[in-house]
């Protein structure tokens, strides 16, 4: 590769760091703070960037928090592809969410999380703001899914039912893995609820 490629790669990446610390820091403030009490300046400057390259990122703050949602399931599109193909579907879906899936500081999923830390999760995601950039991102999210599924089942994302519907299948999963987690007390670590959704839904969901 010449150094035109290299700069440019080098580039690219920097720009994804840039956006996801940005992003980072969106929800962390949001959750210490509140999110009525959070201004993109304040994100930027917990970044080191200008308010002016916090808006090349994001139109708002709602939308930088949302981003996370995003991003997650773009990285799990992206380990369910380099899975083996001979790997059983359910079982390359629930390793690639088990790799990827990361919410606030327990990134592996494997610790049961600080109460403050979900507590403020819970207040953040509540407020009406951000549900619209929720649902955009879901529905983005269900894209990359699909298009994953797709790929790995021979199927058409725009004509076939299948993809999509395992791809809305595993989004509500996710999230009612997460919910389920925000709302435990005594707090739990996220991955095993994440592997038993996962579980039950490849299973059929046969009645408990």
């Amino acid at each position: 590769m010449g150094t035109d490629d290299e700069s440019l790669g080098l580039r690219e990446r920097k720009k994804r760091e840039t956006r996801v610390a940005l992003s980072w820091a969106a929800v962390r403030l949001a959750v210490e703070r509140g999110l009525d009490n959070v201004r993109s300046e304040d994100i930027a400057a917990e970044v080191g960037v200008s308010p002016r390259t916090f808006n090349n990122y994001f139109s708002s703050k709602a939308e930088a928090i949302a981003a996370r949602h995003l991003d997650r399931a773009r990285l799990i599109a992206a380990e369910l592809r380099a899975r083996p193909a001979s790997e059983p579907l359910w079982e390359a879906i629930t390793t690639a969410a088990l790799t990827q899936f990361a919410f606030g500081r327990e990134a592996a999923g494997a610790a049961p999380p600080d109460q403050a830390w979900t507590a403020g999760v819970r207040l953040m995601i509540s407020e009406p703001a951000l549900q619209g950039e929720f649902l955009k991102a879901s529905a983005a999210a269900e894209d990359e899914f699909a298009a994953a599924i797709a790929e790995r089942t021979g199927t058409d994302p725009e004509r076939d039912l299948y993809p999509r519907l395992v791809a809305g299948a595993v989004g509500a999963a996710l999230r009612a893995a997460s919910e389920q987690w925000l709302r435990a007390d005594p707090p739990v670590p996220i991955a095993p609820l994440v592997r038993d959704a996962l579980r039950q839904l490849a299973a059929g969901l046969p009645v408990p």
